[in-house]
């Protein structure tokens, strides 16, 4: 009967859409653990046979919600990618979307960061679904590095990780301005050492 009742409410947006969608302004907006399942539940207009029809727990909405965000993160690296062909170019293309991302009304931070912070266990499925990320992200930027010529990528991508998460952390805490500054200064320094380098181990 409470199915019947939420076919006969709901929109024509499936329910697990709308699920996901409301946990992802919610969790990314206010915090994972300040928001509760009961809200998300609302403000989804399901009820709670269909909530957990697609989700056991709260976890796994939020194991969800971060495999969404990296599905977001791998496409705008695809795209990134179908633009450009040379690595340069691409490292200069991300980093543009990063200091653009830091200066919209809408930035709170990194959503993985700040859902890392939330659970301490390295174990915990969503620690889990963050490193998932944070290795492929490292592991396409190290790629980028390697194709510039870069003797030591590992160490250049590490250097372009540093400051993008610098960045997001000062422009969540502080002046989103300074941080989109100090984000393309610090990213066209370690390109720019990355192409010497490259030139002169070749």
């Amino acid at each position: 009967m409470a199915e019947l009742t939420d076919l006969a409410v709901r929109p024509t947006t499936h329910a697990k859409v709308r699920i996901l969608a409301t946990a992802d302004e919610l969790f990314y907006s206010e915090g994972i653990h300040t928001v509760g399942v009961d809200r998300i539940i609302g403000e989804s207009r399901v009820t709670k046979a269909t909530f957990y029809k697609y989700f056991r727990s709260k976890d796994g909405l939020i194991v969800a919600y971060i495999e969404g965000r990296d599905k977001r993160a791998r496409e705008q690296l695809n795209a990134v990618a179908e633009r450009h062909e040379s690595p340069a170019r691409r490292l200069h293309d991300i980093a543009y979307t990063l200091a653009a991302e830091v200066r919209t009304d809408s930035f709170h931070g990194c959503p993985f960061i700040n859902a890392a912070a939330q659970f301490a266990d390295p174990m915990h499925p969503v620690r889990q679904a963050v490193s998932i990320h944070r290795e492929w992200y490292i592991s396409s930027i190290e790629d980028l590095f390697r194709g510039m010529g870069h003797p030591r990528p590992g160490d250049a991508a590490d250097d372009f990780f540093l400051a993008r998460d610098g960045a997001f952390s000062g422009a969540n805490l502080g002046d989103p301005i300074a941080a989109q500054a100090a984000l393309m200064r610090a990213v066209q320094r370690v390109i720019e050492e990355a192409a010497a380098e490259a030139a002169q181990a070749g």
